[in-house]
């Protein structure tokens, strides 16, 4: 009998770590990439200074949208996104500072951004591992066609941001689920 719980419990364990990595890989390692079309805004988010401002720039280089919103831009350490911040760009540039100074922060931000813009659609430019919860954020407060797409960090930041995104994604869900 001990030795049928034993067993019992070790493949309900096995299960559960194997559904937890396949869900973590679902959510943050390939999560899904929303096809990007013409937008009134690139919206980059704050965090990913080296990976997530040239995606955007690349965006709206692209022609994809006339602005470029980037959230906290005029951050100490973060001497590009100063530069477009301070204007002389071809394209409109639009930085802020999120409060709160988090991703519903960010999401709240632009949501009134759009509206004293009158942006109707915006593609959101986040870090692969943050695109579902980003997502989901911006859904809350946003409501127009949306697109959110991933750069690739390093594989350090990588993992570090997955494994934060877990106990966040968990208080959105169940204590925060407001914009």
């Amino acid at each position: 009998m001990f030795l049928f719980r034993w067993a019992f419990r070790l493949a309900l364990f096995t299960v559960l770590v194997l559904v937890f990595l396949g869900a973590t890989v679902y959510l943050f390692v390939l999560p899904h990439m929303d096809r990007v079309t013409r937008a009134d805004a690139v919206v980059v988010l704050s965090g990913g200074k080296t990976d997530r401002l040239p995606k955007g720039l690349a965006l709206v280089r692209a022609g994809v949208a006339p602005t470029l919103v980037i959230s906290d831009g005029l951050a100490a350490g973060y001497p590009q996104a100063n530069r477009l911040c301070r204007g002389g760009r071809p394209f409109h540039v639009v930085c802020f500072r999120p409060d709160p100074y988090s991703t519903r922060g960010e999401a709240e931000g632009v949501a009134r951004l759009a509206r004293k813009h009158g942006w109707r659609s915006l593609v959101v430019v986040t870090s692969r591992y943050h695109v579902f919860r980003a997502r989901l954020l911006f859904r809350r407060c946003f409501h127009g066609p949306l697109a959110v797409v991933g750069s690739q960090p390093s594989l350090e930041n990588f993992v570090l941001g997955a494994v934060q995104e877990w106990p966040k994604l968990v208080y959105e869900e169940t204590i925060l689920r407001s914009c």
